[in-house]
């Protein structure tokens, strides 16, 4: 019973907060109109009836004594001018039943109450003219019909006080749903602003609103300073410990081309090389894209530059596919790093890679596939963790990293509000490697 109802709820704040304003005003509305109709239509409607009646069964008893037909013309005559009565004897029209239109619900109870009370009356006809109300009696010696102004049954004008009701709670609502929207602007702000922040992007944002909501603002900036802060000092400390173990590597190296015996000295400088290599591997999976300034960048003109790059370089890619075109904003050097990342481990554990970029309205995904042994399903998730190295899976004969690759770029991904997805290349056979964008 309750799932039905919770797919018609707006999912947006501005949405719940009008369903929220709109709905008591309408069950006012429609208590009020019904209690109004039921009065007006019930009420008033069959009381002024009831004054028609009484002065109608005057009428047709007079009528009903005169002694001939003549004279019960001129008594109806007298009668219907005093009362103010269109009298007709005999009458000119002829029907059965009453007419009247479905929307004349005041007509209804009108031709209810005069058939209530006058046994004689035949038709009533509220329909040739809106105006009046025509009545037909059987009476001897000749039919009567009698046409009285329908505001002597009827209110007039009954629809001003629903015309009025209705337009003065349109026109509340509307101020009332200008108000909220000032409250609820603060929030769609901050949500704005933390949904950026998720991305990657930073823009500017100020407390305002009640004071719940600047608590809530007041709260994010901190957190979001606080982020930045860990970030800045994160990346300070890495970078020094960078500088600090280039010094003495370097004067290994320099050590170590100075040595006699050639074989032994290419060993060393070949193990000094892979620990320069774990540094500034470990030193860009720290960074991140810290230092990286978000910009309007085109996805696809990246994505080609980064595999033209990789074919300079000497790296068997290709660029299989490109659909869509647009700018959007994000880190360039951050992006590109985690697509050089995927391309490099592609060619590395295959012997070529083909990448595809596809942009939608609301993400950007950049494949990478290679026809290499790929990575077991169940092993996947584990990959991605850094410093985790599946040679089992990955030929490892071809060289490797220290498990970095992946993380990287998973860490960029995320930070652009996207996501890094591993999966098999139905194309190549290999591994497949999507990076996910939010726009």
């Amino acid at each position: 019973m309750i799932w039905p109802f919770k797919t018609l709820v707006p999912r947006s704040l501005y949405g719940r907060a009008a369903l929220i304003l709109i709905v008591p005003i309408v069950t006012i509305q429609l208590v009020i109109s019904v209690g109004f109709i039921q009065r007006h239509f019930e009420g008033v409607t069959r009381q002024m009836s009831r004054g028609l009646e009484i002065e109608l069964s005057h009428l047709l008893d007079e009528v009903a004594e005169a002694p001939d037909a003549a004279a019960a013309r001129a008594v109806a005559a007298e009668i219907g001018a005093a009362l103010e009565f269109k009298v007709t004897m005999p009458a000119d029209w002829q029907m059965e039943g009453d007419r009247r239109d479905r929307w004349d619900l005041s007509g209804a109870e009108v031709a209810r109450t005069l058939r209530g009370g006058l046994e004689t009356l035949r038709a009533v006809d509220l329909q040739s003219d809106g105006d009046k109300v025509r009545l037909l009696f059987a009476t001897a010696p000749e039919p009567l019909s009698v046409e009285v102004d329908r505001r002597r049954v009827s209110a007039s004008n009954p629809h001003q006080l629903l015309v009025l009701m209705i337009s003065t709670s349109i026109l509340m609502t509307l101020i009332a749903y200008l108000f909220l929207s000032n409250q609820l602007r603060p929030i769609k702000r901050l949500a704005d602003a933390a949904e950026a922040f998720g991305k990657g992007r930073h823009i500017p944002y100020r407390p305002r609103g009640a004071q719940e909501v600047r608590a809530a603002g007041s709260a994010f900036l901190d957190m979001r300073a606080r982020i930045e802060r860990q970030i800045e000092q994160r990346t300070l400390m890495l970078s020094g410990v960078s500088h600090d173990l280039r010094t003495p590597l370097t004067r290994l190296k320099l050590g170590l081309s100075m040595l006699s015996d050639p074989e032994e000295a290419e060993d060393l400088l070949r193990d000094v090389g892979d620990m320069e290599r774990l540094v500034d591997e470990f030193l860009a999976f720290s960074r991140g894209d810290a230092v990286d300034a978000a910009e309007d960048v085109d996805p696809v003109a990246l994505v080609r530059r980064v595999v033209e790059n990789g074919q300079r370089s000497g790296q068997v890619v290709t660029l299989h596919e490109a659909e869509g075109a647009a700018v959007m904003r994000l880190r360039p050097a951050a992006v590109t790093r985690a697509l050089e990342n995927l391309i490099g481990n592609a060619v590395r554990y295959g012997s070529r890679a083909e990448v595809s970029v596809n942009v939608t309205e609301r993400a950007v995904r950049i494949t990478v596939e290679d026809d290499g042994p790929g990575i077991p399903k169940q092993q996947r998730d584990e990959a991605i963790h850094p410093f985790t190295r599946l040679d089992r899976s990955r030929n490892p004969n071809k060289g490797g990293g220290v498990g970095l690759g992946l993380s990287i770029a998973m860490d960029i991904a995320r930070s652009h509000g996207g996501s890094l997805r591993l999966g098999d290349s139905d194309r190549l056979g290999g591994l497949k490697a999507e990076l996910v964008l939010a726009r």
